[in-house]
């Protein structure tokens, strides 16, 4: 019988919001327990003076003093679970530096939250299933090499996406848009088998992730089922040649966007989400769409433009695609509308995700939107930095998860 992982959490809110339920649900799914580590009043008042803020909470406090416990050894956890109520300001103030503290001072893989009263277990899932899988599945986490003929497979919410990869090397790639998902699956798959030269029958491995990654996994037998945030920041160091020491993962998706701080190949603190799909691929799409021109095209547009030169307010996307047209009857160009999409996106991003994990360079840009250059640009001009487009990058979920799944080869 498998041992349940135990997650500390460490919140402020949730039972006062009616979350705390779902939180449970939520781990109870991936069989993990969810735990509040025990803490002396003594210990409360002398980890928060310790701690350096001013904080009015008792909850704030407690958390503090459990974060400490934590990292001191005094309890044990396989994984952290950080939990605040997204209206509070002083409690993202503790919820950040507690993501930090306890990332720096130790090895537990930690994810922080802020909650409305609708968050659900559903939610949730990814999240709790990633910690679960970077605690149980460590030592396949740090495989570096891919051996013998394995497929992955990336069922996204927006595409679909399969790779062959024989000997350590991507042999095969297929690509189409997500319609019926065993549908569009089927066919990218027999698109990267057609292109390696190869049939289902020598494939010794198949690794599944993404959305549809449990219907498709039990569809093609699949040896793995993995959730993307992992998997992806797998793929990631693995096609940017650097699976040793930090760094950093952006994947700007088509319904979510990801960040992960990596150590080693192995995910250390992760966040996914956003308020709205203004700050997501699908807002470019539309853009590209207003534009009259294809998505591969609003990169090199972009970069002849100027987004300062346009307002843009895409939190939400209708809002966004309005600016976008006022933008256009104003007089704008094409260019620095485009420009201002993927300005206003990688903002978001910035501001929404990349302040919950602490960014380590190199920054590595993955998925569809790692193509766009505009966005590419717009982000390294945020953050400073000389953004990392692997080869690939599109198909790093399918990558990560064939690269894993060799793991699975008998007498690997």
């Amino acid at each position: 019988m498998t041992q349940k992982v135990r997650i500390a959490q460490l919140s402020c809110g949730p039972e006062y919001s009616g979350v705390q339920g779902e939180i449970y649900e939520a781990a109870g799914a991936v069989d993990a327990e969810i735990f509040f580590p025990d803490v002396a009043l003594a210990d409360v008042m002398s980890a928060v003076q310790e701690f350096g803020l001013d904080v009015r909470s008792a909850d704030l406090k407690l958390a503090i003093a459990r974060a400490k416990a934590l990292v001191e050894g005094k309890v044990d956890a396989d994984a952290v679970f950080i939990a605040t109520c997204f209206r509070c300001a002083e409690a993202a103030i503790v919820r950040n530096e507690l993501r930090r503290y306890i990332h720096e001072r130790s090895t537990l893989p930690v994810v922080s939250y802020s909650f409305t009263e609708r968050t659900t277990a559903g939610t949730l899932l990814t999240r709790m299933e990633a910690l679960t899988t970077i605690a149980r599945r460590r030592a396949l986490l740090a495989r570096e090499e891919q051996t013998g003929i394995t497929l992955g497979v990336d069922s996204g919410s927006s595409t679909t996406k399969a790779v062959v990869m024989r000997d350590n090397k991507v042999v095969g790639t297929g690509w189409r848009p997500t319609i019926e998902v065993l549908k569009s699956a089927d066919e990218v798959v027999a698109l990267a088998l057609a292109e390696a030269g190869l049939s289902r029958d020598d494939i010794q491995a198949i690794g599944t992730t993404g959305y549809g990654r449990f219907l498709i996994g039990k569809h093609l037998g699949a040896d793995l089922i993995q959730e993307e945030l992992t998997v992806n920041s797998k793929g990631a160091v693995y096609l940017a040649d650097h699976q040793r020491g930090a760094s950093t993962v952006i994947d700007i998706g088509g319904m979510d966007n990801k960040a992960i701080s990596v150590i080693d190949g192995i995910p250390g603190t992760f966040t996914m989400g956003g308020i709205c799909a203004g700050a997501s691929g699908r807002f470019l799409e539309m853009t590209a769409k207003r534009l009259g021109v294809d998505i591969t095209e609003l990169g090199p547009l972009a970069l002849k433009g100027f987004g300062k030169n346009v307002p843009m307010n895409s939190y939400c996307i209708v809002f966004g695609t309005q600016s976008l047209v006022n933008a256009l009857a104003a007089g704008s160009s094409p260019e620095d509308v485009a420009a201002a999409a993927c300005h206003s996106v990688a903002e978001q991003v910035f501001e929404q995700q990349l302040q919950e994990v602490d960014i380590k360079e190199p920054v590595i840009m993955v998925g569809g939107t790692s193509l766009i250059e505009g966005l590419v640009h717009a982000m390294g001009e945020l953050l400073q930095t000389d953004i990392v487009v692997p080869p690939h990058s599109q198909y790093i979920g399918a990558v990560g998860s064939a690269l894993l799944a060799s793991g699975y080869i008998k007498g690997d």
